[in-house]
């Protein structure tokens, strides 16, 4: 069988693949945000993990791959081009969803198995955010909710710096 070695950003050195279950490999990657037509940054993802979901369907077979990259489909970004542009937020996702995926397409990149948009998942995101809340991981400030570093003692580690530095060179504002 073909190895396959990847760059583990958590230890900092490649390392062989080993899926978890070889007759089930999984992968997800976050997809773009769709309130304009894409750009270069949005193309170079998608033909990054082209090569990549095409490599393992070859190693482990088509059918022993599912590749799952998500839509964006709500966000300040979104809304602030619905408000400037007078369109429904609905109108704007889905004529830029297929723009994207026509972009893509073009560019030979072989659609995901799934493509879920985050408006599928608000109940579920709501009462993960509440959970945080509750178990002191998340706070609500100025109309936002933010993770709280401090609470999740390894938070930092595949940056490589501790949650110390990281709140010594935080911003002052924190949601504008």
């Amino acid at each position: 069988m073909t190895e396959i070695t990847l760059y583990d950003t958590k230890a900092r050195a490649k390392r062989r693949f080993e899926p978890i279950d070889p007759k089930d490999v999984r992968m997800y990657v976050c997809g773009p945000t769709v309130y304009d037509r894409a750009h270069l940054g949005n193309a170079r993802p998608v033909v990054v993990f082209d090569v990549l979901y095409r490599l393992l369907s070859h190693v482990y077979g088509r059918g022993h791959v599912t590749y799952v990259r998500n839509f964006t489909d709500v966000d300040d970004k979104i809304i602030a081009r619905a408000k400037e542009t007078g369109r429904a937020i609905g109108a704007i996702t889905t004529e830029t969803t297929r723009w994207f995926l026509d972009d893509m397409g073009a560019l030979g990149a072989l659609e995901p198995t799934h493509m879920p948009r985050a408006t599928q998942y608000i109940p579920a995101m709501v009462t993960m955010i509440a959970d945080l809340i509750e178990k002191g991981h998340a706070y609500a400030a100025e109309g936002h909710v933010l993770f709280a570093v401090e609470s999740y003692a390894d938070y930092g580690q595949l940056s490589g710096r501790t949650v110390k530095d990281m709140i010594a060179g935080a911003r002052v504002e924190v949601a504008p």
